[in-house]
C-alpha cells in the first residue's frame, strides 16, 4: 500500500509516519508513503495556492492548478492509486470503506483547505469523497490521518496478529467486548473470573456475550442490519427469559403497576 498525502502543511505528517505502529509499518516497508507539498506546484513566485471565489462570498478557494500539478506527480510515481478528497461534503468513512480502500494499491489523499478546492478538480481528478463526520475542521490534514491508520491496520502483518483488525470492533457489525490487564484486583473490582480459568471455548462464549451486551447498550442500531448467528439469536432469547422473569416477579410485588409491559 502506497500513501500519498498532498497537503500545504507536510510538516504536519513527519512525526505521524515516524512513530507508533505507522513508522514501523512503513520502516519495514509494509507501506509506502510520501507527502508532496502542494505549494511546490504553484505557478508564481510567491507559491500561491489559495484565491479569492468568483461571485463573492466569504474565505478563499484553493487553487486549481497547485493541485492538478500535485496530483499528476503522485499518479506519475503510483498510477494505480486511487484519489481521495478530504471533504466534509463527502460520504461518511466507515470500516465498510476502510476495508474497501486496504485492497487498492494505493491511495492519493488531498488535504482540502479554506472554504474547498476548485470544482474543476473534483470532478475531473477526484475518485472519492471523504468525510471523517458532520462536522467541519480547519483541513483535511487529521481527516487524512484517520483515514490511514484505519486503512493501514487491515493491511495483512501491519498489526502483528493475523486476526487483530477482524476482531476489532465493528469488523463484525459489533461493539467488542470488555478487556482487562493486572493486576486483577482495581479499587475492590476484580477481573471476571472466566478469563482466568484457562477455558478458551468458555472464554469465547463470555467475550460474544459480552460483546452483544455492549452493542445493545451502546450501538444497538449497529444490531439492526446484522445477519445474526445462531449462537448469538440463542443468547438474545436467554436474555428474553431472563428479562420477561424480572418482569414478572416485579409485577407480582406491583400488581397492577407494571400492568402496561
Amino acid at each position: 500500500m502506497k500513501f500519498t498525502v498532498l497537503t500545504i502543511f507536510p510538516e504536519m505528517f513527519e512525526l505521524f509516519f515516524r512513530h507508533g505502529i505507522i513508522g514501523r509499518s512503513v520502516t519495514k516497508q509494509q507501506i509506502n508513503a510520501a507527502v508532496l507539498n502542494i505549494r511546490d506546484f504553484a505557478t508564481d513566485k510567491h507559491q500561491v495556492t489559495d484565491d479569492r471565489p468568483y461571485g463573492g462570498g466569504s474565505g478563499m478557494v484553493m487553487k486549481p492548478e497547485p493541485l492538478a500539478g500535485a496530483i499528476r506527480a503522485a499518479k506519475k510515481v503510483s498510477p494505480a492509486s486511487k484519489t481521495v478528497l478530504l471533504t466534509p461534503q463527502g460520504r461518511t468513512f466507515d470500516q465498510t470503506a476502510a476495508r474497501s480502500y486496504a485492497a487498492c494499491d494505493g491511495l492519493i489523499l488531498i488535504c482540502g483547505r479554506y472554504e474547498g478546492v476548485d470544482e474543476r478538480i473534483d470532478y475531473q481528478f477526484v475518485d472519492d469523497e471523504i468525510s471523517i463526520g458532520d462536522y467541519v475542521l480547519m483541513g483535511g490534514e487529521l481527516a487524512a490521518m484517520v483515514l490511514m491508520e484505519s486503512v493501514a491496520r487491515l493491511i495483512p502483518g501491519v498489526l502483528g496478529g493475523e486476526d487483530s483488525a477482524e476482531k476489532d470492533t465493528f469488523s463484525g457489525n459489533l461493539v467488542e467486548h470488555a478487556h482487562y490487564t493486572r493486576p486483577y484486583l482495581f479499587e475492590d473490582e476484580a477481573v471476571p473470573d472466566v478469563l482466568l480459568s484457562g477455558n478458551h471455548k468458555e472464554i469465547d462464549e463470555w467475550r460474544l456475550e459480552m460483546s452483544l451486551v455492549r452493542t445493545f447498550l451502546k450501538r444497538p442500531d449497529l444490531l439492526k442490519d446484522k445477519h445474526l448467528s445462531l449462537r448469538e439469536i440463542d443468547i438474545l432469547k436467554k436474555w428474553c427469559i431472563d428479562i420477561e422473569n424480572i418482569i414478572k416477579a416485579q409485577s407480582s410485588r406491583n400488581t397492577g403497576a407494571l400492568s402496561g409491559c
